[in-house]
């Protein structure tokens, strides 16, 4: 069995940012799609449309949580898992996911809106304030593990 978590970094990272981007994609369907109805994944055609875009978007975070949730219990076989740097991929996977699409779905494609017949601005404020403030906080820890990792390279 290893016992190496900082050398098996990438991988922490790596299952860490796939759940939370399976993670947020999932809130985001079943909260904004589904419960909330504001908006679908893909709104500039028919409500046929939207649905089926609707299940892609949710096959899509289905896939990356179990493709994570993989990697997870094979860092936990081989006793490498670090919780700290899988926690920062968690965060950066979150906030970037909601940036991006903040951002790129959002204004850039408009692929859809967060919701419609309202004010729009208060929303995009919320939606892209919050997403860069759990991106940050990753980054944060991200970096704080760096350190730890480079100390332990080094022998300290």
């Amino acid at each position: 069995m290893e016992r190496r978590p900082y050398a098996q970094a990438f991988r922490n990272f790596g299952s860490g940012f796939l759940f939370g981007i399976g993670l947020i994609a999932f809130v985001d369907e079943v909260v904004f799609h589904q419960l909330l109805a504001w908006h679908h994944f893909y709104d500039k055609s028919t409500l046929k449309a939207g649905l089926f875009s609707d299940g892609l978007f949710h096959a899509f975070s289905w896939f990356a949580t179990v493709a994570s949730l993989f990697l997870l219990a094979d860092l936990r076989r081989r006793q490498s898992f670090w919780m700290k740097r899988w926690m920062s991929g968690v965060l950066i996977g979150v906030g970037f996911f909601q940036l991006y699409d903040g951002i790129v779905h959002h204004k850039l494609f408009q692929l859809h809106q967060i919701r419609y017949g309202v004010n729009i601005l208060p929303y995009d404020l919320v939606w892209n304030i919050t997403a860069a403030l759990i991106l940050i906080g990753g980054l944060i820890l991200f970096n704080q593990t760096q350190k730890r990792k480079r100390l332990a390279e080094e022998g300290g």
